[in-house]
């Protein structure tokens, strides 16, 4: 019985010292490559506050962007600032940037890092509305330095480079952005950062907090297949495409009632195209030339001017993709690249397809009563207002006419009651 309750009694010492063993830290590691976006902001936002329920220790933000939205933008850097786990920005891989808005980002992390060969800068405002005037413009741009100032004297940065980039759209290279101190370490990779910041003080919202990476496990979390979708459609180039194919498919369905698949598909690129236009510096004049020129095309066919409205509509939705999405920033506009072979493929399909359609219409039905209206045949009896016969299509039938018709004479097929051929004869010939 001693024997028994000494075991269990070293059972229950040995799990309660393996419960106070402190469990491995841990460090999250997300990468992000491209537009600072709603879909980015949900998933670094997200990525932030899962650092903060596992209590992490780190969360390391791989950034690679052009820039982007300053609403998502802004989103991100809030979540960064309130964030109780302590934020690394890594611009990386080498060639990889933080422009616009990723300047924003990174100079908000508690810990701002480069790997060599990148650069960081240029980050002079970029918002939906496209285009603004110069009063506009103006306010924008004071709104931004004021901002950018705010995050780099909190983070104990160079206030005056960050303005600069802001309002002079100035850029800098790793080791630059390392004496002018904007950043705070260059590292040639994760680990060796990892390494670097280990037994750092950072300050975070609920006080300082001294940093153990160097031996933590590191934890990747992915954009998932969802972000990805959604990211790739935020795209103004796919953007672009999902919307002609939108027009494309609601139009078969129009010329085609019944057909239901192309419907069912235009509608779906419609919505995602709409989506993603939400994301965008829409112009809608852009968005109405583009509408136009389809209506050009189809016109054109119909009315056979010879190609006139065909121009039209190719000039018409060249310059309308162009002035589609209206923003200084190229990555916020459909490639050239992109519009002149849709363009071009766009003319050609109205011009074969609507065609096509049009004479399948004008097309005389080949079966049924419209089918037999309208051909020839010979008369094999004499034919009068009494009932008659005719050989018409490869085939005797019973026939009457209005007129005298002689066994032989060739006649025309011009009514049908029931299975009873009215005909005449045709003119000038027997």
């Amino acid at each position: 019985m001693r024997k028994r309750l000494l075991l269990l009694l070293i059972i229950i010492i040995l799990a309660t010292a393996v419960r106070a063993l402190p469990a491995k830290r841990e460090v999250l590691v997300l990468t992000y490559n491209g537009i600072i976006n709603p879909v980015a902001s949900e998933f670094i936002t997200k990525a932030i506050d899962k650092a903060s329920n596992e209590k992490a220790e780190a969360i390391v933000i791989e950034l690679d962007t052009p820039g982007g939205l300053d609403t998502s933008m802004r989103d991100i850097v809030k979540k960064i600032i309130g964030s109780d786990t302590p934020v690394v920005v890594y611009v990386a891989p080498s060639g990889a940037r933080a422009a616009s808005a990723g300047v924003f980002i990174t100079l908000s992390a508690n810990i701002a890092a480069m790997a060599p060969g990148t650069n960081i800068g240029a980050a002079h405002p970029v918002s939906l509305e496209g285009k603004m005037d110069k009063t506009m413009a103006e306010k924008v741009v004071n709104d931004a330095s004021a901002y950018i100032r705010s995050i780099a004297q909190k983070r104990g940065r160079n206030q005056q480079w960050a303005e600069d980039a802001v309002r002079k759209s100035i850029s800098s290279s790793a080791q630059e952005a390392l004496k002018e101190d904007v950043i705070d370490i260059i590292s040639p990779d994760l680990n060796s950062l990892l390494k670097s910041i280990d037994g750092r003080t950072v300050v975070t919202p609920i006080g300082p907090k001294t940093i153990r990476t160097a031996d933590a496990k590191l934890v990747r979390l992915n954009l998932g297949l969802r972000g990805r979708i959604l990211n790739t459609i935020s795209d103004p180039n796919v953007a672009y495409i999902l919307m002609l194919l939108g027009f494309y498919g609601l139009f078969f369905e129009l010329t085609s009632p019944g057909a239901i698949l192309p419907g069912v598909v235009g509608t779906i690129c419609l919505i995602l195209a709409f989506y993603s236009f939400q994301t965008l510096p829409v112009n809608y004049a852009g968005l109405l030339l583009i509408i136009l020129a389809i209506v050009l095309f189809i016109l054109d066919v119909k009315a056979a001017t010879h190609g006139v409205l065909t121009i039209g509509g190719i000039v018409s939705m060249i310059i309308g993709s162009l002035m589609l999405f209206e923003s200084p920033a190229p990555y916020m506009r459909v490639s050239l690249i992109i519009i002149l072979p849709v363009v071009i493929l766009t003319a050609v399909f109205f011009t074969v397809i609507v065609t096509l359609v049009i004479k399948a219409h004008r097309k005389k039905p080949s079966t049924g009563k419209e089918g037999l209206i309208g051909l020839e045949g010979i008369a094999r009896t004499d034919i009068a207002t009494e009932e008659g016969r005719v050989f018409v299509h490869g085939e005797l039938w019973r026939a009457w006419s209005d007129e005298p018709i002689k066994a032989g004479d060739k006649i025309v097929v011009i009514g049908l009651d029931g299975l009873k051929l009215k005909v005449k004869k045709k003119e000038g010939m027997k």
